[in-house]
């Protein structure tokens, strides 16, 4: 008898324990969050997870983070090489006085280093300081993919949509997006080391009503295509020494100054319109952009000239 009254309260006790203990979540390939999820949930697609925060942490690397429905899913760092996509659900990050998502490098550890970021909205709400930020030493051989995006409304701090400031170098790829808004740079990409380099290409992506649209640092390798830089209060595309810089088929207008370059800078079928200053610098042109309707030319474009033709077109 007393040993099953024994037997009794120890099976008392460990049930007890069982029903107070945190279960702990194996990580999975692909987890979701949702509006009405929770954070306590292994973020499977019947047990959704409510924020990024909470969902990166239950996601594999190189795993994927997806959304079920509409909802603000928080701030975010990235601590491992993951997508996250919410195709044809309205995923919104709310970073007022904050970064909405921090790519560290330093964190990723496994081989890949890759990070995907796509359809979502990131809204400073006027005090943001930026949209995406990247950063980290340990990022030679790194990728960002940044994708069908809305970045608007940082202008606390730096005030940047995208700031790549990583110092071991990487890839930068945006395409599909929108950068609106922002107290200082749309898209700043400057090596924190000041040399290293950042192989960084741009299709069609606007970038509008900041103070800089594109602004590039030494080291910095970059191609801008089918892109807009509009309403931007001081420089469209600044080119900063050390950096080299190619424009194609894009509209730089109705910013200060269009193009400020101490770098290299190539320009071919660009519209350059409705600025208040065409050029600072040496910039070269292929000879097709049309440059009209500006209040003041600056420094003329040189011709790139070459054996086959007077304009290099090869």
């Amino acid at each position: 008898m007393r040993k099953l009254a024994l037997l009794v309260s120890l099976a008392a006790v460990f049930a007890a324990y069982l029903g107070s203990a945190v279960p702990v979540w194996a990580q999975a390939s692909r987890t979701w969050v949702s509006g009405v999820g929770d954070d306590a949930n292994p973020c499977s697609r019947t047990a959704p997870c409510k924020t990024f925060a909470g969902a990166i942490s239950k996601t594999a690397a190189l795993g994927e983070i997806n959304c079920i429905d509409p909802g603000g899913f928080g701030a975010v760092t990235i601590t491992k090489s993951i997508t996250i996509d919410c195709h044809e659900i309205f995923a919104s990050v709310l970073n007022a006085g904050t970064n909405g998502i921090i790519i560290n490098f330093d964190a990723i550890t496994d081989a890949r280093k890759t990070v995907r970021l796509r359809n979502l909205n990131l809204n400073g709400f006027d005090t943001g300081l930026n949209g995406i930020r990247i950063i980290g030493a340990a990022s030679a051989g790194s990728a960002v993919f940044i994708e069908d995006c809305l970045i608007d409304g940082n202008f606390g701090g730096t005030g940047r949509g995208v700031s790549d400031e990583r110092s071991g170098g990487g890839k930068l790829f945006v395409s599909r997006s929108t950068i609106r808004d922002n107290g200082q740079k749309g898209i700043f990409v400057t090596p924190s080391s000041g040399q290293t380099r950042i192989d960084v290409v741009i299709d069609d992506v606007r970038v509008e009503n900041s103070s800089v649209g594109f602004e590039f640092g030494a080291g910095v390798k970059a191609i801008i295509n089918r892109s807009v830089s509009s309403g931007n209060s001081q420089v469209g595309v600044n080119i900063v020494s050390g950096s080299e810089v190619d424009v194609d088929n894009s509209v730089v207008s109705g910013n200060g100054t269009a193009i400020n370059n101490v770098g290299t800078a190539r320009f071919a079928n660009t519209d350059i319109k409705f600025n208040s200053n065409v050029n600072n610098g040496g910039t070269l042109s292929y000879g097709n952009n049309r440059i009209a309707g500006n209040a003041a030319i600056g420094t003329p474009l040189t011709a790139i000239g070459a054996a086959s033709t007077e304009f290099g077109q090869q």
